[in-house]
């Protein structure tokens, strides 16, 4: 409105001004015929004038209505607004009123009636492993091929382990684990395999339940498992160095402790898995020769892990299952009965992406010798590392040295390293081209099968030298 009066009186102005112009004042002095021309030109421009006035004022009348609708648009969006708010809010109140309203008895009934229970398969986890390899053996004595019936030399195709593995979860706390062990048996007697008499002896030599527990996880600090489970060091061994495929770690490979026994088993992580423990009451026979002995053997470990360092500690205490009614020996000192067999553990390394490298020693005292009237000692160490030089490759080696028995004859000593490319084409499968080699110097008449699982036993002369080397392709199936 503001800007339509100013235009308008503008416009009066003008009109004003040019009816009042000294020219219309001035009395006429010219002809008659210019006064009448000059009249009528003002009168055009007042005309025109007048024109543009009523031109502005429609233009003015035009706007104020387009606002006027717009205005009236916005308010009725407005309105609309504001009434579906207050019906979302009254149908939430709507809502809550009909909630509030069913009964407390109904909610209860609701509550406590069952849910569909998952099927038995949804709760159990079947998983596998194997380990095999095909490979070139040769075994010597003082530089010259072994020869014989016992002789280990050749080429041949070996699964050395398979493991079948069924887990089962009752509830948060309970669950089960049925792990089956199997070892390929074939050709085994026409080689090495003999009983006391010399006859083949392969039946029941290749199958063995492993593992088969019943778990209580009271808490993550504080699990218990009942029945043959794993023991503290060697599976925790195993795990750091990643290649047990291709050989076993170094007081399994040279038969200083097992992996698994029937017993008594409790295990859990401190802080957040900085710390870990796991404690044993066994046999002490191993999985494979359980025994009803008159004492249980111990086994613990205490580890700790941060940003890829870890360490562990460990030892073994018992009989080894050779306690049983009537075994007893005369020992030096007299009396009668069953040496404790006894072992320290150790273990420090770091691993990461890139590469891992660690050590493992051990040291025993009459492993060996539990019923037996001489006493004796052991020790050994392992170092091994691998190097992650791709996504799906890796280079890796490990070096061992054992002295077996440092009482009996201390000059024994046994060396053993591997080398290797490995390569994962999937995630399920590792396949490696791998050089292994032992050697046995110093002996003293000990037979020794040099800690590898496919050379058979052979008898190292007096300060002689037996080696064996073996080259081909390893690898480990998963899932």
């Amino acid at each position: 409105m503001t800007s339509k009066f100013n235009l308008l009186a503008g416009a009066s102005v003008g009109i004003a001004m040019i009816a009042a112009s000294p020219a219309l004042a001035r009395p006429v002095k010219h002809k008659a015929h210019k006064a009448a021309a000059r009249g009528n030109s003002q009168s055009a421009e007042i005309e025109a004038l007048k024109a543009q006035v009523e031109a502005l004022t429609a233009r003015l009348d035009a706007q104020e209505q387009n606002s006027a609708q717009t205005t009236a648009a916005i308010n009725s969006a407005q309105s609309t607004a504001a009434a579906a708010q207050a019906t979302a809010t009254q149908a939430q109140a709507q809502v809550a009123t009909a909630q509030a309203a069913v009964p407390t008895e109904v909610k209860t009934q609701l509550a406590a009636m069952p849910k569909p229970k998952n099927a038995w398969a949804n709760d159990t986890v079947i998983s596998g492993r194997m380990y095999f390899n095909a490979s070139t053996m040769t075994q010597k004595v003082n530089g010259v091929k072994s020869t014989g019936g016992t002789a280990g030399n050749g080429t041949g195709f070996d699964i050395k382990r398979f493991y079948l593995g069924i887990d089962h979860t009752f509830s948060p706390i309970f669950a089960a684990n049925l792990t089956m062990d199997v070892s390929n048996v074939v050709g085994s007697g026409s080689n090495y395999n003999y009983n006391s008499s010399g006859t083949p002896s392969l039946v029941g030599r290749g199958f063995y339940v492993k593992k088969a527990y019943l778990q209580a996880k009271l808490n993550p600090a504080f699990i218990i498992r009942l029945g043959a489970a794993d023991l503290p060091w060697i599976p925790y061994v195993e795990n750091q160095y990643g290649y047990r495929h291709i050989e076993n770690t170094l007081i399994d490979r040279t038969n200083f402790g097992t992996s698994a026994d029937w017993g008594v088993h409790v295990l859990g992580d401190l802080a957040g898995g900085l710390l870990s423990y796991r404690f044993s009451v066994v046999d002490g026979g191993g999985y494979r020769n359980v025994k009803v002995t008159k004492s249980v053997d111990f086994e613990g470990r205490v580890s700790t892990s941060y940003k890829g360092f870890y360490a562990g500690v460990g030892g073994y205490s018992g009989k080894r299952s050779n306690d049983t009614e009537g075994a007893v020996i005369t020992l030096p000192t007299g009396t009668r009965g069953i040496r404790t067999a006894t072992r320290l553990d150790a273990l420090v390394g770091y691993k990461s992406k890139l590469f891992g490298i660690g050590g493992e020693y051990f040291h025993a005292k009459n492993w060996n010798n539990t019923n037996t009237v001489a006493t004796d000692k052991a020790d050994g160490w392992s170092v091994f590392g691998n190097v992650n030089f791709a996504k799906t490759w890796s280079v890796f080696g490990r070096y061992d040295r054992v002295k077996p028995n440092k009482i009996t004859n201390d000059d024994f000593k046994q060396h053993y390293f591997n080398a290797g490319l490995q390569w994962e084409p999937v995630k399920i499968v590792d396949l490696a081209i791998v050089y292994k080699r032992e050697v046995g110097n110093n002996g003293d008449l000990i037979a020794t099968s040099l800690g590898n699982q496919n050379a058979p036993s052979v008898a190292i002369p007096i300060g002689g030298r037996a080696t064996n080397s073996e080259i081909g392709l390893f690898g480990q199936l998963r899932f």
